[in-house]
Formats: C-alpha cells, structure tokens, sequence
C-alpha cells in the first residue's frame, strides 16, 4: 500500500526539471530532517520552538544508531556518567555490534517474560534501579522488535520514573512509528513523554518500514536537550560536533530517499494518502493476529494465545521452542528464527489457517 503515495512522490520528483544529484549538506536535507522530527516530537512541540532540537540525516535507522553510539562515545564522559548502555532482553541482534564497536560496553535489562509472554515490568525497574547512576538506556519506541511487546501509557511513566530518580539517559530507537498502531501520534508518545519530564535524550529514527524506503536508506538522528538557560547553545555545539562525525563517516547523506520522504510529509495530500496507507497497513496486521489467535483457540492448541493480539507490530514472539520450530520447518515448511518469532506481514487469509493447523500439529505433538 505504502508503494501507492511514495510512486506519485516519485513521479512528482522525476518531472522536476530542476531536479540535480549533487551533494547534500552533511547534515542532509533540511526539509526532510525538519519535518522527520516534527513527526516525532508534534507540531507544538516546545522542544523545538525553543530550538533545542539538533537534527541530521544518517543512513536509515542502523545509520541513526551508529551515529549516536559513535556520538556518546566520544562525549557522554562528564558527570559521573556511567558509559554502559543498556539494552532489553532480548534486543534488535544488530543493537549488541553497533555498540561494542566504537566502544562502549553494553548489559542488558529483563524485558520479555517467558510465561506470560508480556512485558517483565517489574524486573525492568528493578534493572533500571539498580544500574549506576547516569547510565544509558537504550528504549524501543514502539513495537518493539523482536517480540512485539511494548509497554502501556502507564508502564511508560513508570519507567521514566525510575530513569528521571537515576538521572539515566534515554537513548529511543523507533523504526515502526506509524506502523505499530497505525496513529503516528500514539506511536510517538513514550518519546513525546520522556521530553516533556525535560529529559536530555536521543532519538534513531528509521524511514524503512513506515515509508518502504528499505533500499533508499532513508533516516534521522535527533539530540534534543533538557530546559535550561543554555539548552540552545548547548544544541547548536552537538550540532557541530554531529557534523564533523558525520564528515568523518560519510560525508554527505543519500539524496534521493530524503527527497522523497520530503515530498511526502512536506505535502498535506499526499501526507494524509500514507497516514491512511499506514492506518491499511497496522490495520490488516491486527486482523491476522486477531484471525491467528482466533484460530489457535478454536483448534484448542494447548496452552494460551492472547499474547498474539496483546503484542503489537510487525513481530511476534510466539512462545514456539526451539524443537517446535525445526520441526514445522521439516514437517511443513513453515520459517521462523529459531527463538519462535513469526513476522505478522507475512500471514494473510490465505495461509494463516494452514499455519494455525501447522502450529497446533506440533504443540500437540511436542508440549
């Protein structure tokens, strides 16, 4: 569906006859940075309009997150500041590596809990609590990947609660917003919190899924600083400092995704066209989690199912073992990673009746 309004954003840009490739500036393109982070923070964002907001473009969302690992290695040093960051558990794979190579040591916090396949909140503040003091945490956004799991409103103060005590600092990675539930908003909320409690953070944001753009590379890294009588100046050095390490890794940022992702956001038609893809897109994913579910529970599949319709996102995490998984892989040619977790895009009403039967089979079989 999302290949609907980015083709007309194409053709729009193929017919500019002042359409050129020359370099970006190295913080890319200040239509698209500008309006990326509009769509995070909100339009009366007061982060923004007291211009503590430093934006650039990075190469999608890994490119986001490597920037700012690279960011804090070289300068989150001051304060008693503990340069550990931590990630849930379990993580995006990828997280682990960006981290570790430029140097910073990373640990992880209880996230997923294994019986009711929910959040492990409790075991998530305790971890928070007890880490020391300045420390980085790094938050999903939303639907979080791989399982799928993410906290609710009231989960979230919690959270920033026991951060905001410790004086941690948050570091979001969203690559889903929009996708998630289908209101840009509501999947912006967490962040738009924790800025709002006047936490200094970080934001990696991705424009792969939510616009298609995978292969564009297409991304933003925000810093946004706490209220203060210097926030400003204090934005405008991070932005410098943004720059030279963007210069040293890629110069300048890819043109041609950016553009179209302008042309988009920067469009009231064509901007309500992909809010209404992404509303299509969430909306069929929730309905094979719910005809997922519904199946599971009809065949009588030993055990309980609600965490399908519970989680939210593209991902899953099943609750499938190991054994389980290898076997409807060799019975019936059913893929999944072996830790259980199913992408909800790749089920639709015509196979998701052969695969509820499949999962059935090999519970029964194997519980």
């Amino acid at each position: 569906m999302l290949t609907l309004c980015i083709g007309q954003a194409d053709e729009i840009l193929r017919n500019d006859p002042e359409l050129n490739h020359e370099y970006l500036p190295i913080a890319g393109l200040a239509s698209f940075t500008s309006k990326a982070a509009e769509l995070l923070l909100g339009q009366s964002s007061a982060a923004s309009s007291e211009k503590r907001v430093a934006s650039v473009q990075t190469i999608s969302g890994t490119g986001a997150v490597h920037l700012g690992a690279l960011f804090l290695a070289k300068f989150y040093k001051i304060n008693g500041a503990n340069r550990t960051v931590y990630l849930s558990n379990p993580t995006w794979a990828n997280h682990n590596q960006i981290f570790t190579n430029v140097g910073l040591p990373i640990a992880t916090y209880p996230y997923f809990h294994k019986e009711t396949k929910g959040l492990d909140i409790e075991g998530m503040k305790r971890a928070l609590a007890d880490a020391p003091e300045r420390s980085i945490i790094l938050l999903h956004a939303c639907a979080h990947n791989p399982t799928g799991v993410d906290p609710t409103p009231e989960q979230w103060r919690e959270i920033a609660e026991v951060m905001k005590a410790k004086q941690h600092f948050p570091f979001f990675d969203t690559a889903y917003q929009g996708f998630a539930s289908g209101d840009l908003d509501r999947d912006a909320g967490a962040i738009r919190y924790f800025i709002e409690q006047g936490f200094e953070l970080v934001i990696a944001q991705s424009f792969a899924k939510n616009f298609g753009l995978y292969g564009e590379r297409a991304g933003c890294f925000h810093f946004v600083a706490a209220p203060s009588p210097d926030a400003t100046e204090v934005t405008t050095r991070v932005a410098s400092q943004l720059a030279i390490l963007q210069r040293s890794e890629i110069s300048n940022p890819p043109i041609y995704g950016a553009r179209i992702a302008s042309t988009v956001l920067n469009g009231p038609l064509l901007f309500a066209e992909w809010q209404e893809n992404l509303r299509t897109m969430s909306g069929r994913i929730i309905t094979m989690r719910q005809a997922l579910r519904t199946k599971l529970e009809g065949l009588g599949t030993p055990g309980t199912w609600n965490h399908i319709t519970d989680q939210i996102g593209m991902f899953s995490f099943t609750g499938l073992t190991e054994a389980q998984v290898a076997k409807l892989r060799s019975d019936f040619h059913i893929y999944m990673t072996k830790n259980g977790r199913i992408s909800m895009a790749g089920l639709n009403t015509s196979n998701v009746e052969y695969f509820a039967k499949a999962v059935d089979s090999v519970v029964r079989e194997m519980q």
